[in-house]
């Protein structure tokens, strides 16, 4: 005698690309963007974008939910306590953007080092002459400094292996190999002509970099930040740009995003790109086959690969 499974309703919350999601459903799965009240309602799994907020009225809203999925490993906007204490566990997607972050690193680091954004304009001003102006640097023989060796930073320090760089870091929680490891945050500033920053933010790394803390960094060096915005003061490393002493500011990530408009964006040793360096093509699929997968696995009884603390 066969047994028919009762459909399982599937909710993407912020948006989601059909097709990536599609091919891991089952014929009982039924996804539904941009769902109504009444979906919502009956809901027994959301997808939840990054810039989707999450907290204890939207889950209201879901009083069938048994599994949340964050696309991603941030749960700034996800109420985790209160869906703990609902019973719902929330899915995370650790490693599916590792790579991309790591070489959007080395994107804005490049293009800082070898003085893109000043060159670009020298010839599309038709300002030949000036490029003699421009100091151009090198990667080879320089120290790499990184601020948090979970997986992003690790594949952060074995990409600058392969460019020569020294590497130092430090994280109160993570193996780190003893070449690169260093006492504390400081010991790392000072220690490397670039930085790159890959910490969770948290009430006590709020403005990490700061004024004093920039004060302590090589004079001359770049700082990248792919990871959360609030772990830069802008206003001080607006000043540091001005004086010189920081040579180049790289980042991926706001306080607020989108932000708003702040004196560091203008300045001419700045890169920026809108949060997109860890949502390629691939590590978006990536991603969304995790979350995807990680959803059923609660919903069929089974433990998924991760879930938020």
């Amino acid at each position: 005698m066969s047994t028919t499974i009762s459909t399982q309703l599937f909710v993407g919350l912020g948006p989601l690309d059909r097709e990536l999601v599609d091919p891991y459903l089952a014929a009982h799965h039924q996804l539904v963007l941009d769902p109504t009240e009444e979906q919502l309602a009956v809901a027994e799994a959301a997808i939840v974008r990054a810039a989707f907020t999450v907290d204890a009225a939207m889950l209201d809203r879901m009083p069938s939910l048994k599994v949340l999925a964050r696309t991603g490993v941030g749960t700034d906007l996800v109420d985790v306590a209160e869906a703990r204490r609902r019973g719902i566990p929330v899915v995370i997607t650790p490693g599916t953007n590792t790579v991309s972050v790591a070489e959007g690193v080395f994107a804005h680091l490049l293009s800082l080092v070898k003085r893109l954004p000043t060159l670009t304009g020298v010839v599309r001003r038709g300002r030949w002459a000036e490029r003699g102006n421009v100091t151009v640097g090198d990667l080879e023989g320089a120290t790499l400094g990184i601020v948090g060796f979970g997986r992003i930073g690790r594949k952060v320090a074995q990409i600058a292996e392969a460019f020569d760089l020294t590497v130092r870091a430090y994280d109160p929680f993570a193996e780190i190999p003893e070449a690169y490891r260093c006492a504390d945050v400081d010991e790392v500033l000072t220690a490397s002509d670039f930085v790159t920053l890959h910490t969770p933010l948290t009430a006590e790394n709020h403005h990490l970099i700061n004024e004093t803390r920039l004060a302590v960094m090589r004079p001359g060096s770049i700082l990248v930040n792919c990871s959360r915005g609030a772990l830069i003061d802008l206003d001080a490393a607006h000043a540091a740009l001005q004086s010189g002493h920081l040579a180049g500011l790289g980042l991926d990530v706001f306080d607020r995003e989108p932000p708003e408009h702040h004196p560091v964006f203008d300045h001419a040793n700045t890169t920026l790109s809108p949060h997109l360096m860890g949502f390629t093509d691939r590590a978006m699929a990536l991603t969304i086959r995790a979350a995807v997968e990680g959803a059923i696995a609660v919903l069929d009884g089974r433990d998924p690969a991760a879930v938020a603390s």
